[in-house]
């Protein structure tokens, strides 16, 4: 545990990229592999599971240290992070564990959640009591499920490769499906050679880079394949010995989820690897994301949500076939076996001989302005906008510039009054930066959107300050302020929504600017945000 946290204190107290790979790189040269594993684990942003209320931690805290109840929620207040407080209102004791990670993930804080409450505070005081303050502070954010140092994938992958000397492509697709936390599993992971193949692993996505600016500055129109950007769910389908795997972009198995799928899937000859967007669809038109997120949250959809929610699957790039690997293919070549392997299909079932796996169209136009023409029917066709990706280009991993961007709509835009905040996260802890936002419904604001990115960190503290200040009353960690700010907030799609006070749901909201012109009485209304639904997808979009 004592390496462990010195870990975390040195990627804690740096922002450069250099100075977290050397940190990591130091531990595993000092760790026991067991506790390698673990470390892998959790800085892949993996949690223990379940996590302890923090009821619990709260009632643990004051009776080891003592202290009032009041005063632990004014301190808390004060420092803004529930695992640092408790961690410093603990007294220091002069018995410090030399026992590793892997022994106190194993032996103490995975069995925490098996034990009855009385058990568990015990448990936590007898733990806190064994540790240093730093290291109390690192076992807090491990058993709240609030561990984050800022270490992406792609760093940890880039560390590791420059500690073992495997390649970064290589260690993206071995930690691909999934990290269990063994010591076969790390020696798996760092050997030079790739040992027996897992067959349902998937491949570490190829992702896109917003526009930098004008679409004329990244080359000629002529070297992209353009294709529609859908709002689905971003999936790998691979066909090997026999079985089928569907996996999305979050690395997470959705196996039954969409079994109509995985019928048409079992056709694909073995060794197939598809990468593709599911959707919701009916008219021949993707029905609204909020219908999807219905079949993402059953495990086995029964009989009538798959009625109601149908799926296809929009296939747009191939990286394997016959087992074979074709990621360094160029887009072209990759696309040319991707339309062979599709076509072959046959239909199955009755489902009114609708293929429920499809090529993704490409959208025709040789020029910039022609293509620019075509994005702007869109959102008429369920849409975000247009993909732009390079025909010469491989398959890479992750973000690679040049290789795929994004072409999107403008947002929508309104603007709402701020009404309720709380308390951010991380380094936002001890400032109110996650808002609520209102619009009109008549003479009564109500309650439209949460947002909490866009402002800078100047006005952030700026709207900290008048929030303190002007305060109606609270709701637990919630404040309902008086109705003052009005700000523009952007957001990608919105639909009905009987989940809502307002009858809307949006998606992706953020905050664009403070409008100091604006009073709230020149705010906007439901009514007008209303008015931007697609009328083709007013009778689909309402959630149950």
């Amino acid at each position: 545990m004592k390496q462990f946290s010195e870990l975390y204190q040195s990627l804690d107290q740096t922002t450069k990229t250099n100075a977290k790979i050397a940190a990591i790189q130091s531990y595993f040269q000092r760790a026991p592999t067991t506790d390698a594993a673990y470390a892998i684990y959790f800085l892949l942003g993996n949690k223990l599971r379940p996590s302890i209320p923090t009821r619990t931690l709260r009632v643990a805290a004051i009776q080891a240290s003592g202290i009032p109840a009041w005063l632990l929620e004014h301190s808390y207040e004060w420092v803004g992070d529930l695992a640092e407080t408790l961690a410093a209102i603990v007294p220091e004791t002069n018995q410090h564990s030399q026992e590793s990670l892997s022994t106190w993930v194993e032996e103490k804080l995975a069995p925490l959640s098996r034990l009855s409450q009385e058990q568990q505070i015990d448990q936590l005081i007898a733990c806190w009591r064994a540790l240093t303050s730093m290291q109390r502070f690192v076992m807090n954010k491990l058993i709240t499920g609030n561990f984050r140092v800022g270490v992406s994938q792609k760093l940890l992958t880039r560390a590791l490769s420059d500690f073992s000397g495997v390649p970064v492509e290589t260690l993206a697709h071995r930690l691909m499906g999934g990290w269990e936390p063994t010591a076969q599993a790390v020696d798996a992971l760092l050997r030079a050679e790739d040992g027996e193949q897992n067959i349902s692993r998937p491949y570490p996505f190829c992702l896109a880079n917003p526009l930098p600016g004008r679409v004329e500055e990244v080359g000629e129109c002529s070297a992209y394949l353009a294709e529609w950007k859908w709002d689905g769910i971003r999936a790998q389908i691979i066909r090997r010995e026999g079985q089928t795997f569907v996996w999305s972009r979050g690395e997470e198995l959705m196996h039954g989820r969409f079994p109509e799928i995985e019928a048409w899937a079992a056709k694909l000859p073995d060794g197939t690897v598809l990468d593709g967007e599911i959707l919701g669809w009916h008219s021949e038109r993707p029905l609204p994301f909020l219908q999807l997120q219905r079949r993402i949250q059953r495990l086995r959809p029964g009989p009538k949500l798959l009625a109601e929610v149908p799926v296809i699957y929009v296939a747009f790039d191939l990286l394997e076939s016959y087992g074979i690997d074709r990621r360094e293919w160029t887009l072209g070549q990759r696309r040319s076996e991707l339309e062979k392997v599709v076509s072959s299909l046959e239909t199955i079932g009755d489902n009114n001989n609708i293929p429920l796996i499809r090529l993704g169209p490409p959208v025709l136009g040789d020029s910039w302005e022609k293509l620019a023409i075509q994005r702007e029917q869109a959102r008429e066709l369920g849409a975000e906008g247009l993909m732009l990706k390079s025909l010469t280009a491989c398959y890479e991993v992750g973000r690679v510039t040049g290789t795929w961007w994004k072409w999107k709509l403008d947002p929508y835009q309104v603007d709402a009054v701020l009404i309720y905040a709380q308390r951010g996260h991380g380094r936002r802890a001890a400032l109110y930066t996650d808002y609520t936002f209102a619009l009109w419904d008549g003479d009564r604001l109500v309650p439209f959107a949460k947002a909490y990115s866009g402002l800078t960190d100047q006005e952030l503290r700026r709207v900290d300050r008048w929030i303190r200040e002007h305060t109606l009353q609270r709701f637990g960690p919630v404040h309902e302020v008086e109705p003052h700010w009005v700000m523009e907030l952007a957001f990608e799609n919105v639909q009905l929504s009987n989940r809502h006070k307002s009858g809307l749901a949006v998606r992706f909201p953020r905050i664009v600017r403070i409008r100091e012109d604006k009073p709230i009485e020149q705010a906007d209304t439901l009514e007008r945000v209303k008015a931007m639904i697609d009328a083709g997808q007013r009778n689909l979009a309402y959630d149950e």
